[in-house]
């Protein structure tokens, strides 16, 4: 059987090629090789060429976007990078699901063309404080100046396995969410109380609760503690403001103290910041929304 021959760039590597490669890792069932190179010869041979060669051609498998006039750009604005390009052509089959693989564009594929193309889609609150973003974390594994001498071949590879589990895993979570989904909006639709939602498991919910304008708090069990938490609901699932709050004489208390303020007996604690707080059961935990959404 031939080995598939998958060409990117030598030399420093970044999330943009390392995560292309990744994907087609997960694509590819047959053995495959990557050649990191810039010479035209071995990238013309090659059987997908990602990030290298001037040439943004879907149906033979190259996928570039530095050559002039790059390889496009989103309705949203984003240019494309390869790894954006790989994803718009292999995404659902990799995935399975084209539900799925748009998710995944969003969470990871977009931000990481932006940043290839250097396009800024976050701007830091803090002066020269910015988020430790995956770009970052890849970036990281290549050598210093003082490791010139370690085979950033091995590096990439490194860095290319990274890339392909967390993908994988993002790509279980969104799995997980699409079937849970379900049991979130059943949930919203039984609510007799629709500022009140009540859950059975620890489902993803923010994402399905937040294309509602009612429900300020969620009750949803916490397996490994024994406890019912209480959640706040955001105004939005980037932020931390809360709809609304848990009342202020609740936060920092917790067992007995919390108790004694609320008369609720099994109240177990509220987080100071009044997002989250508990009951051992799931009767004290709607004692204390209900009397959390009144004050």
């Amino acid at each position: 059987m031939k080995e598939i021959k998958i060409a990117t760039h030598n030399k420093h590597f970044h999330p943009d090629d390392v995560f292309a490669v990744a994907a087609l890792s997960i694509l590819l069932k047959e053995p495959f090789s990557v050649v990191r190179t810039r010479n035209p010869l071995i990238i013309k041979s090659a059987d997908y060429v990602v990030d290298v060669g001037g040439e943004y051609d879907a149906e033979k498998n190259r996928f570039d976007h530095h050559q002039k006039g790059g390889a496009g750009t989103r309705e949203d604005g984003i240019p494309y990078a390869s790894f954006g390009l790989v994803w718009k052509k292999y995404g659902a089959s990799i995935c399975g699901s084209e539900e799925i693989a748009g998710m995944i564009e969003k969470k990871i594929v977009e931000p990481t063309d932006a940043e290839d193309n250097g396009v800024d889609i976050i701007k830091p609150l803090f002066e020269g404080v910015y988020s430790y973003s995956c770009f970052r974390v890849i970036s990281s594994l290549n050598p210093t100046w003082k490791e010139r001498d370690n085979d950033r071949n091995k590096l990439f590879a490194k860095a290319t396995q990274f890339a392909k589990e967390l993908i994988l895993r993002e790509l279980e979570i969104a799995r997980h969410f699409v079937e849970g989904r379900e049991f979130v909006e059943r949930a919203y639709d039984s609510a007799e109380d629709k500022r009140l939602i009540i859950l059975d498991n620890e489902y993803s919910w923010k994402e399905v609760i937040n294309n509602y304008k009612e429900p300020l708090f969620m009750i949803e069990p916490n397996f490994e503690a024994g406890t019912w938490e209480i959640i706040a609901v955001r105004s939005d699932i980037n932020s931390f403001k809360n709809k609304k709050d848990m009342p202020a004489s609740w936060g920092g208390k917790g067992d007995e103290e919390l108790a004694l303020e609320t008369g609720v007996s099994d109240a177990v604690f509220c987080h100071r910041n009044l997002f989250i707080a508990a009951a051992r059961s799931k009767e004290g935990a709607i004692k204390l929304v209900k009397m959390a959404i009144e004050k």
